[in-house]
């Protein structure tokens, strides 16, 4: 894989540093900037906008590759996945969604229909994304019967 940092005169460290203070603080770009001045590094905050927008989605799936890797043991314990019915723009339409042990929000879904193969596949996705859980939970609807 070729060096994403080496047309850069900046090191990739301090590059590393300036977009994960921006990613993981509430900063604005230019508290980021003063940041990294008062540690004696000049730079402008358009500097940090670009570098934001070219490293931040690299850094990001860095991050998420780490947390797959270490596979959350809350996450994959027990799920629970249910549907509830919702309007939007007032129609109505099927909220699907994927609860975690501790109350965090997996995944969200909203459908237009509601039949068989909406179940599996949300349940397909989620599990590609968080890896299988040890047991899900379900309303016991029989849209889950052939994904459970």
């Amino acid at each position: 894989m070729r060096n994403p940092f080496h047309y850069f005169n900046s090191a990739p460290a301090v590059i590393r540093i300036a977009v994960l203070l921006y990613i993981r603080f509430p900063l604005s770009l230019r508290q980021v900037e003063g940041l990294l001045h008062e540690r004696g590094i000049d730079i402008s905050h358009e500097t940090v906008r670009f570098w934001w927008n070219r490293f931040g989605p690299i850094f990001a799936a860095e991050l998420r590759k780490r947390q797959r890797r270490t596979a959350r043991p809350h996450i994959r314990w027990r799920w629970h996945v249910d549907e509830v019915f919702v309007r939007v723009n007032g129609e109505r339409r099927y909220l699907w969604r994927a609860v975690g042990h501790d109350g965090e929000g997996l995944e969200f879904h909203v459908t237009k229909t509601r039949d068989r193969r909406a179940a599996p596949d949300f349940l397909r996705r989620v599990m590609k994304r968080f890896c299988s859980p040890r047991t899900i939970a379900t309303d016991r609807l029989r849209s889950y019967s052939g994904s459970c």
